[in-house]
């Protein structure tokens, strides 16, 4: 079945975040949320079980479990066992109850920046302090890459976990086997768990590899919990359905004590979207990947041909792009500037951290005109500032 990806459904009084935030007159690319429709399999699955009248209490679906055990052993020849996986209601507040779980006030968190907001975030709800390590920015390669020296100095006594984001949010890194296994082995060295972000590892671009960290030895196993979810992937994030891979029974008793009272079960409705996600839309998702692809490079070469004041690193995954807008001579804020003169929602990148005030974060996930439009319009504003 062919997908179509072009077409444009109207999202407003759906109580949609993405398109409600911001005035009508806006077009919004911010959120991580995309602008297609969902899969039909996940939708006719859903029905199927509305056809029960009894929305009671639910147990975990068997079959869920069972797929998201099967989906990392043939995508990653990852073996983990089904009582390894706990479902959780999302990644956000899966990695604040790592936080809580694998630390005590006082301890210290590490990742690396620029970096998704709830990052900053977690460490604060949990009486935590945090450490910085920057990536830096290859200019040449026009890729961002991981100061390891830094990382490996930022650590001390008092940290206790990393929080990795790979797929990296905001930069669209997707990085090696080599880089996380550097990376494993420091935290080994210093006693440090892991906490892997990994939302966005079905959205991968040709010539490049999603590896979980834990499935690189049993070392790094033995110390990471893992977050996964069907949500970005099949554009389901309102559902909430999220799953933690914690193979080591130590620390997963210790993380699910630590949700006891403070997070409901993933409900019935998003256990069947997630189980029809994973079961049935591997050709929606191939579809999916070729049309963000080929969004990512009209995004290039637009910018390439009409902006290139603005620099624009190599995107390897996700559907984000991270604009390096230092260069556009604008006074203030380039989110509220594109807001203001170019009626286009971006996220700012002062929330992705300090040093990065200059830098917007743009979703392409979204129907090629809706991204041509928004595009146009921010040239269009930049060529009357100039």
């Amino acid at each position: 079945m062919q997908y179509d990806f072009d077409k444009i459904i109207d999202r407003q009084g759906t109580n949609a975040l993405k398109w409600e935030i911001y005035p009508k007159d806006v077009l919004p690319l911010w959120v991580a949320d995309m602008d297609f429709a969902v899969a039909p399999p996940i939708i006719e699955q859903i029905k199927k079980r509305l056809e029960h009248p009894i929305f009671g209490y639910s147990i975990n679906k068997t079959e869920l479990i069972e797929i998201i055990q099967k989906r990392m052993k043939e995508k990653y020849q990852w073996n983990i066992e089904r009582d390894s996986i706990i479902l959780v209601p999302g990644i956000v507040s899966g990695f604040n109850f790592a936080c809580r779980s694998m630390c005590n006030p006082g301890d210290s968190v590490i990742f690396q920046t620029p970096v998704y907001p709830p990052f900053f975030q977690a460490p604060v709800n949990n009486h935590l302090n945090h450490f910085e390590n920057p990536l830096w920015y290859n200019k040449k390669e026009k890729t961002y890459q991981i100061d390891f020296d830094d990382f490996e100095k930022k650590i001390d006594k008092t940290t206790k976990l990393f929080i990795l984001c790979n797929p990296h949010n905001p930069v669209g890194r997707v990085f090696t086997p080599k880089e996380l296994t550097r990376l494993g082995e420091i935290c080994s060295q210093k006693g440090v768990s892991i906490c892997s972000d990994e939302i966005h590892s079905d959205l991968i671009f040709r010539n490049y590899r999603h590896t979980p960290i834990a499935s690189l030895n049993p070392d790094f196993s033995n110390r990471t919990i893992t977050f996964i979810a069907p949500s970005k992937t099949y554009n389901i994030p309102g559902l909430a359905c999220s799953a933690a891979i914690i193979p080591n029974p130590e620390i997963r008793e210790k993380f699910q004590k630590s949700i006891r009272g403070f997070c409901n079960e993933v409900t019935f409705i998003a256990q069947e979207a997630g189980y029809a996600a994973y079961a049935e839309c591997d050709d929606w998702l191939k579809q999916l990947n070729l049309y963000l692809e080929s969004n990512r490079d009209f995004l290039v070469n637009f910018i390439s041909r009409e902006i290139p004041e603005i620099e624009l690193n190599h995107i390897q995954g996700t559907y984000l792009a991270w604009l390096d807008c230092s260069k556009l001579g604008i006074e203030g804020s380039p989110q509220k500037f594109f807001e203001r003169e170019a009626k286009v929602g971006l996220n700012d990148g002062a929330a992705f951290g300090k040093g990065y005030e200059d830098y917007v974060r743009l979703n392409f996930g979204t129907p090629r005109s809706i991204l041509s439009e928004a595009l146009e319009r921010m040239a269009d504003a930049i060529r009357k500032n100039r």
